[in-house]
């Protein structure tokens, strides 16, 4: 069934006609006879990034991970991902690799030597971005030698996660020196930025800064080069995404991907999904108004990883199981993001904090919290000005890094789940509580340690009371690649930059 939302996702918008029509993009890639314009293939690349980062495997894992969501006590779907079991997240790296990285390399190939450089750059932009993700979910994979079938190239090696991020910075830096002053694209065909290259030469500085902040835990991390970058860089102001308008919620297919989860055929979110006591405690207990934004039928959660539980963990005379819990709200006109805004505001943020500009720090956190709250259609911002919960404190680094990584892990929570789960690893906030809540749920629930993630209830031995770090490798990549290396333990295993102390 999950196969079949992928392809359901990735549609395009056909102009030819002069109006919208929705095709199916299951193309050939090597028949470039069929694709009379470079152009007419980054709807579908756009989208297909896009709908994977909130898709089966990114959006739901990414949520499970992060506590934002745990199963629910009547359904099964997401059991395994609770429990620590092998994952591989294997649809969405396929999905990454036939489609929009196809896509782009197509674009690339067909414009290379174009004196308009514009679809070229948007196409080598979003190549660069995804890449990024597909490292920073499973470290060392193909790379160098990917995309090379064209070739006769069927296994290409595995490359160094370092060795990655060192060509993607090098990519990064050639394609900010390519000179886009007689450069166009067609705003039809670009949903992110309506052809925009002013907006698509942030994004792509802001990716630049990406790559080197989320190197921060590593030796080769300068936060003097950073900051020095970030104060002479143009940098995105305004969200990279996919908007709303282009969802037909009424529609099967069509519907933003989480809303197809939620109200489509299968109705996995629905039924699978329950707000989790780690995340949405957080929330309530600060009286944070984008609690009801994200969570429909109250503020009750469940501990994570609990879905067995008989037990009646409040005393209210009502067993876990037979409690009614919060449940995931989408809305059917929801941006799809890229990179946010406020995502954005938080690096530029800690980058200011690590160099003891608390001044700068403060600005551009609030900015962050602030931007968050605009998405949501919020305007009151109490909670960032004094006595508010969220209001910017002055202290030690470390203790300012973890305001702002908590404030990205609430304004992440429906738009970027899969960012959220990389940047707690890079972060380790929020923090890991190590309370046996099976041990005593009454006492759990009566001292439940807000702020901070839980170890899984049912998936508490597996990982040696720690939180996943990285998916398996994908199964596609180790079963075909005559290159591919030794399987993965389990989910635990951290990337090469994931080096900060901490579960």
């Amino acid at each position: 069934m999950k196969n079949i939302f992928i392809i359901s996702f990735i549609a395009l918008a056909l102009f030819f006609s002069g109006c919208d029509e929705w095709i199916d993009v299951n193309h050939d890639p090597n028949a470039l006879e069929e694709i009379p314009d470079a152009k007419v293939l980054l709807p579908s690349a756009e989208i297909g990034i896009a709908n994977n980062l909130m898709g089966w495997d990114f959006g739901f894992g990414g949520a499970f991970w992060v506590q934002y969501w745990t199963q629910s006590y009547t359904a099964s779907q997401f059991k395994t991902l609770c429990e620590y079991l092998p994952h591989d997240f294997n649809t969405a790296y396929q999905s990454l690799m036939r489609e929009p990285l196809m896509d782009l390399k197509l674009i690339k190939d067909m414009t290379n030597d174009d004196e308009n450089r514009g679809y070229y750059f948007v196409a080598e932009a979003l190549s660069i971005f995804t890449w990024q993700i597909i490292t920073d979910v499973w470290g060392d994979m193909p790379y160098s030698e990917a995309l090379r079938g064209d070739e006769g190239l069927l296994s290409p090696k595995q490359d160094l996660g370092k060795d990655i991020y060192a060509d993607l910075m090098a990519r990064t830096n050639a394609l900010l020196a390519i000179d886009l002053s007689n450069a166009d694209i067609d705003a039809k065909y670009d949903y992110v930025y309506e052809g925009s290259l002013a907006e698509w030469t942030k994004f792509v500085n802001t990716l630049k800064l990406k790559l080197m902040i989320r190197l921060s835990e590593t030796a080769s991390y300068n936060n003097a080069d950073v900051l020095s970058f970030i104060q002479s860089a143009d940098l995105l102001t305004k969200s990279a995404s996919i908007p709303g308008n282009v969802w037909d919620d009424a529609k099967e297919g069509k519907r933003h991907p989480m809303r197809e989860f939620q109200a489509g055929g299968a109705n996995y979110l629905s039924t699978n999904v329950i707000g989790c006591k780690s995340f949405v405690d957080y929330l309530n207990t600060n009286s944070d108004p984008r609690l009801p934004k994200l969570f429909s039928d109250g503020n009750r959660a469940a501990f994570f990883g609990d879905f067995d539980s008989k037990k009646d963990s409040d005393g209210n005379g009502t067993t876990d199981d037979k409690e009614t819990y919060c449940k995931a709200l989408f809305t059917g006109a929801m941006d799809l993001m890229l990179m946010s805004d406020w995502e954005v505001s938080f690096y530029i943020a800690e980058v200011y904090a690590r160099a003891g500009n608390n001044v700068k720090a403060k600005e551009f956190y609030e900015a962050g919290v602030e931007a968050s709250l605009t998405q949501h259609g919020i305007s009151d911002l109490s909670i960032i000005n004094a006595g508010g919960y969220a209001q910017w404190q002055d202290g030690t680094v470390e203790a300012e890094i973890k305001q702002i990584a908590m404030q990205k892990w609430v304004a992440n929570c429906n738009y970027q789940h899969i960012e959220s789960f990389l940047e707690r690893n890079r972060t380790k906030y929020p923090a890991v509580n190590e309370i046996d809540i099976a041990a005593n749920r009454s006492t759990a629930f009566t001292n439940f340690p807000v702020g901070d993630l839980t170890i899984s209830v049912k998936g508490r031995a597996l990982l040696n009371g720690n939180l996943p770090a990285s998916p398996l490798y994908p199964e596609s990549y180790i079963f075909r690649n005559v290159n591919s290396p030794s399987q993965k333990d389990n989910v635990g295993v951290k990337v090469w930059w994931n080096l900060k102390s901490g579960k």
